[in-house]
């Protein structure tokens, strides 16, 4: 039996990229929504840099003065029944979330052209309160393949393959305020 992926056309989108929509219903998107709105949310630090979205991490937190992963607080336990949720959608076992990162976008804010950091393997995001242009890019010579996936409220999205390693991504400025929860899983030593 031949299995269908996410795009008709196997060229639509970077290999290593898989989409679900309405992952979560409405309520627990709203759930979570105020549990992120209510913790003490911190600009995202890069060194002498400070980024305009709002950052806490669980688990582990890239040091960027220190260039390496720092631990910090577990991660909360009303997250873990979403973890817990994900990794059954990637096919991971329980536990497999080490680090979690849950982000505000206020109107306007977007994040630049970067690939998650190397400790991470699989990296999933949950994409909650409002829409955003997930965009990838990666270098064909000289020029860019180019991909938009739009990733709609209570969706889930997982870099893996080719779409994690080869490929850029970035959100530009979202117009409406914006959530999302990164899982990450860990790369094996």
């Amino acid at each position: 039996m031949t299995q269908l992926g996410l795009f008709a056309d196997p060229h639509a989108g970077p290999a290593g990229l898989r989409y679900a929509d309405d992952f979560v219903e409405t309520a627990v998107e709203q759930a979570l929504i105020g549990r992120i709105a209510a913790l003490p949310l911190q600009r995202f630090q890069f060194g002498a840099f400070e980024g305009n979205r709002r950052v806490a991490s669980f688990g582990y937190r890239y040091d960027y003065s220190l260039q390496r992963l720092a631990e910090v607080e577990p991660i909360p336990d009303w997250v873990l029944p979403v973890a817990r949720q994900v990794e059954a959608w990637a096919g991971l076992a329980d536990g497999s979330v080490r680090q979690v990162l849950c982000t505000e976008y206020e109107a306007g804010v977007g994040i630049g052209w970067h690939r998650d950091k190397p400790h991470f393997d699989k990296i999933l995001g949950m994409s909650l309160g409002s829409s955003c242009k997930f965009r990838f890019r990666r270098r064909s010579g000289d020029k860019w393949e180019r991909h938009t996936l739009e990733a709609r409220p209570r969706s889930l999205y997982m870099m893996d393959g080719e779409a994690r390693s080869q490929w850029e991504h970035s959100i530009p400025p979202v117009e409406a305020r914006r959530y999302s929860i990164t899982f990450r899983t860990m790369k094996q030593a």
